[in-house]
C-alpha cells in the first residue's frame, strides 16, 4: 500500500464531494451578483487579516472580533452566501474528522499526547 497513492485518493474524493461541488455552485452564483461579491471579497481579505494577525501572536481586540461576528452575520442574509458558508463549514468538519482519524491512528506510537 502506497500512501502517496491513498492520499491522492482522498484528494480526488474531496474534490468530488457534495461540499466541494455546492461552495463551487454558490461561488458561481455569487460571481454574477458584483455587490455580493464584493462584501465577501472585503470580509475575507478582513478575515485573513485577523488570522495572519493571531498566528503572529496579536490578538484582536474583543470589539474587532465582534464587528467580525456582525458582519458575518449580515453576509449570511444573502442566501447565495450562507449557503457558501455552510458548504465550507461541512467541509471544514469533514477535514477535521480527516486529520483526527490521522491523528489517532497514531496514537499508539506517541502515546496519548497527540
Amino acid at each position: 500500500m502506497n500512501i502517496y497513492d491513498k492520499t491522492h485518493d482522498l484528494a480526488k474524493a474531496l474534490k468530488e464531494s457534495k461540499e466541494v461541488e455546492e461552495i463551487t455552485s454558490a461561488m458561481k452564483l455569487i460571481e454574477t451578483d458584483p455587490e455580493a461579491k464584493k462584501m465577501l471579497d472585503d470580509f475575507r481579505e478582513r478575515q485573513m487579516e485577523v488570522q495572519q494577525r493571531m498566528m503572529s501572536g496579536d490578538m484582536p481586540a474583543q470589539e474587532e472580533m465582534e464587528k467580525m461576528e456582525k458582519l458575518f452575520e449580515v453576509l449570511s442574509l444573502n442566501l447565495n452566501i450562507r449557503r457558501l458558508f455552510d458548504a465550507e463549514r461541512r467541509l471544514s468538519v469533514i477535514i477535521e474528522d480527516v486529520n483526527k482519524i490521522i491523528a489517532d491512528s497514531l496514537q499508539d506510537l506517541y502515546g496519548s499526547s497527540l
